[in-house]
């Protein structure tokens, strides 16, 4: 094992809950509504970039009571680290043309912007009805390119986070809430 996954199992790590699972649920059902009233009668598709908002988009989609489909992509800058790398590669793509579909992005956050300007960007170019991003959080002090997602349910300050689908070495995607994490 390596000394980021080592250092990342360590429950002691967790300094403290920044957004409940309660916060999480209020704040998830209120969004679905919101994208239910919007679409309706329009075709949705939901694209969630692993792995971090698979958790994020199970929910978001039980909340939205309009038919929608669900696509996957997976877009990877920190390779098991806690600092991106600063390149975005597209491990999974789309298949599905996405052309005749109102396109929604589902993200677990937006951090420095690279992953999910990169991603807007291709999907962009294959002409979909509309285009948006849905991010549980935002980390705009962060950003190092210039990107702005359409809707974040919460913002949070500068801080390694994991919890709620966002991981340290792959570790921690399965707690109910986010937390700051101590890398130290």
């Amino acid at each position: 094992m390596d000394a980021v996954s080592l250092k990342c199992q360590k429950l002691d790590k967790i300094k403290r809950i920044l957004i409940s699972e309660e916060e999480i649920r209020a704040k998830t059902k209120e969004i679905g509504a919101l994208i239910s009233r919007e679409y309706q009668g329009k075709p949705l598709l939901l694209v969630s970039i692993l792995k971090g908002s698979f958790i994020f988009l199970a929910d978001l989609c039980r909340e939205i009571s309009i038919p929608c489909e669900v696509g996957f992509m997976c877009a990877e800058s920190y390779y098991n680290g806690t600092a991106s790398s600063g390149s975005v590669n597209i491990v999974l793509d789309l298949k599905q043309d996405i052309s005749e579909y109102n396109v929604i992005i589902v993200e677990d956050i937006v951090d420095s912007g690279r992953t999910l300007s990169e991603v807007v960007k291709m999907l962009a170019g294959r002409n979909p009805i509309s285009l948006k991003v849905y991010t549980l959080m935002d980390k705009p002090e962060r950003r190092e390119v210039d990107f702005k997602p359409d809707y974040a349910l919460f913002t949070v300050p500068d801080l390694f986070v994991v919890g709620y689908g966002l991981d340290c070495g792959e570790y921690y995607r399965n707690l109910p809430y986010v937390a700051e994490y101590d890398c130290s």
